[in-house]
């Protein structure tokens, strides 16, 4: 991935984790999403679980990597879910690895059951895009697809 603008789809091949940096709306009803690339540390450490003591590597963000950040100018909805709270199952399908695009899920139907947003334009279709970060699921639903560079740190 170079510097600069880049697509959403070249988002969705990438593997790995990342977490959420900041997310704000820079003006009203638009929505900035600023997320670090993770990486692995060298350094071990234990970690209780029940009866056991095991020794993890813990994930951490990248300095070495630019931060990546989304712009939507606007949407119809978002949320944000703490990540130890969510549930998959076979009933959502989507394309992507740790950026997603959903053609079908729980939260699109939420929105479209709840929503007017396909009576106001009824001539576009909105999608459903997800970044699961560590921590936290975020989901946003807009019409359009967001603006996406690479920030320089520091």
């Amino acid at each position: 991935m170079g510097e600069g603008a880049m697509e959403y789809r070249e988002l969705m091949d990438w593997k790995g984790h990342i977490y959420l940096n900041t997310l704000s709306e820079p003006l009203e009803n638009s929505l900035r999403i600023l997320i670090d690339k993770c990486k692995i540390s060298h350094e071990r450490e234990g970690a209780h679980a029940g009866k056991y003591i095991t020794e993890i590597s813990p994930i951490e963000g990248d300095i070495n990597f630019p931060i990546i950040q989304l712009d939507f100018d606007s949407y119809v909805s978002y949320t944000i879910t703490n990540e130890s709270f969510t549930v998959m199952d076979d009933y959502e399908v989507y394309q992507g690895e740790v950026f997603r695009i959903y053609t079908k899920s729980r939260y699109l139907d939420f929105v479209k059951l709840g929503t007017i947003a396909e009576d106001v334009f009824p001539e576009e279709r909105f999608v459903h895009y997800q970044v699961p970060c560590l921590n936290h699921i975020i989901d946003i639903i807009s019409f359009e697809s967001p603006r996406i560079t690479e920030v320089k740190r520091g």
